[in-house]
C-alpha cells in the first residue's frame, strides 16, 4: 500500500515544522511518509532538539530544508500543514498538494525569552499541542484509510 505523504511547512523550517514532521512519523510512520521544509530555511532550534528528546526522537543530525527546493523537484504531497502562527500566516506558502492543505497555527518558539529553562516551559506547550494535533490527525487518517 502506498503511504500518504505529507509536508510540514513553516517559515524558517526549525522548530513547528520539524516537531509536525517528527510526530507524524512517530504515530503514523507504518503509512505515512512525511518531511518538513520552510520559505526561509535556518537552522534547527536547539530547544526543539532537547524537548524531542524527551519523547526518543533525535533530530540532532538533522539540517532544514527549502519548500522552494521541494517545489522545483516536481515533488507531491497528499496533505500540506502549514504550522505558522496567525502574524505570519501571510507568509506561510501554499504549496501545491493533491488533496488538501491544512493550517495550524501555533506560537513560534523563537520567541522564547530568558534562561534556558524559560525557553524550554515557553516551547514545551508548543511541542505539546502540536504532538496532540498530529496524534488526532494521524488517528483521523487511519480511521478513513480502512
Amino acid at each position: 500500500m502506498t503511504k500518504t505523504r505529507i509536508l510540514a511547512i513553516c517559515i524558517h523550517n526549525s522548530a513547528r515544522s520539524q516537531m509536525t514532521e517528527e510526530y507524524l512519523r512517530y504515530f503514523g510512520g507504518d503509512f505515512i511518509e512525511a518531511e518538513s521544509a520552510g520559505i526561509n530555511p535556518g537552522t534547527i532550534n536547539p530547544f526543539v532538539i532537547e524537548l524531542l528528546k524527551e519523547d526518543g526522537i533525535d533530530i540532532s543530525n538533522k539540517k532544514t530544508q527549502s519548500a522552494a527546493s521541494l517545489y522545483e523537484s516536481g515533488r507531491t504531497f497528499d496533505y500540506v500543514i502549514a504550522v505558522c502562527d496567525p502574524e505570519a500566516a501571510e507568509a506561510c506558502p501554499v504549496f501545491p498538494s493533491e488533496k488538501k492543505r491544512f493550517h495550524w497555527p501555533f506560537p513560534d518558539p523563537s520567541k522564547a525569552l530568558g534562561t534556558h529553562e524559560e525557553k524550554l516551559a515557553y516551547i514545551r506547550p508548543i511541542r505539546d499541542r502540536i504532538k496532540e494535533s498530529v496524534e488526532k490527525f494521524v488517528e483521523d487518517l487511519k480511521e478513513r484509510r480502512l
